[in-house]
């Protein structure tokens, strides 16, 4: 659970895939972040307490080999060369994702329980 990412909100996200897309140098290369590094454990933390559960529910699991410790993003050339910046504030984009998945259930439930594998079985075996 120490492992670190740089978190983002996925709108803020789709936003600068658009920038890029429509504002950026054809062959360039331009890293999308938010500068919101923290820990999976940080996370978990956070989910935890807004559904207002305790830490017993953790698990932690083996990591596979050669896990990255730590992803991190410079993303000063779409700051700065695009004039992109991120909009939502972590604890902003959390509780609006958090939000999302609390009202979404149906969309999850049927990823959990493997649906979709059955979709993909009747949309691709024996191609």
């Amino acid at each position: 659970g120490l492992y670190i990412r740089d978190w983002i909100y996925v709108l803020d996200h789709c936003i600068a895939l658009d920038k890029v897309l429509h504002q950026g140098e054809p062959g360039e290369v331009y890293n999308v972040g938010a500068d919101e590094e923290r820990t999976n454990l940080d996370i978990t933390d956070i989910i935890l307490e807004t559904f207002g559960k305790d830490a017993s529910l953790i698990r932690h699991v083996k990591d596979r080999p050669g896990h990255d410790r730590r992803y991190a993003i410079d993303s000063g050339k779409i700051q700065n060369g695009l004039g992109w910046r991120p909009r939502t504030s972590f604890p902003e984009g959390m509780k609006k994702t958090l939000r999302w998945y609390v009202d979404n259930e149906s969309w999850w439930r049927k990823i959990k329980s493997g649906e979709y594998r059955q979709y993909y079985e009747r949309m691709y075996s024996g191609r």
